[in-house]
């Protein structure tokens, strides 16, 4: 499965997949408009920094604590996560089999 524009279905095991052979912990699997949809699996260490757009976060497997701000929050699979766009957040511990779907949206900020 290549990174795409137009795509009517993602399979996330075969997604997956993809994640071990990239440089990113994460695959772009499709963009429309100011919408991108990833699948992300922090190896180690979640590194990201604060985003220019809004975020959503479906968890599809795993588990752990993710700090939105000064806030921790324990996970696992199918939880939900939303994050304002410019907010501090990272997945600070986690499982090996840990997977989510994130989703950017709305317009870039500063």
């Amino acid at each position: 499965m290549a990174q795409t524009k137009s795509v009517n279905f993602i399979d996330e095991s075969e997604a997956a997949e993809l994640l071990p052979d990239l440089p990113e912990p994460f695959a772009v699997l499709f963009e429309r408009g100011d919408v991108s949809v990833e699948l992300f699996s922090p190896r180690g260490v979640d590194t990201q920094t604060p985003h220019a757009q809004d975020e959503l976060y479906i968890i599809s497997s795993g588990h752990g604590t993710f700090c939105l701000e000064d806030k921790f929050f324990d996970f696992e699979q199918g939880d939900f996560f939303f994050v304002p766009a410019g907010a501090e957040h990272r997945f600070t511990e986690f499982s090996d089999d840990f997977r989510t779907w994130v989703v950017f949206f709305g317009p870039q900020r500063d």
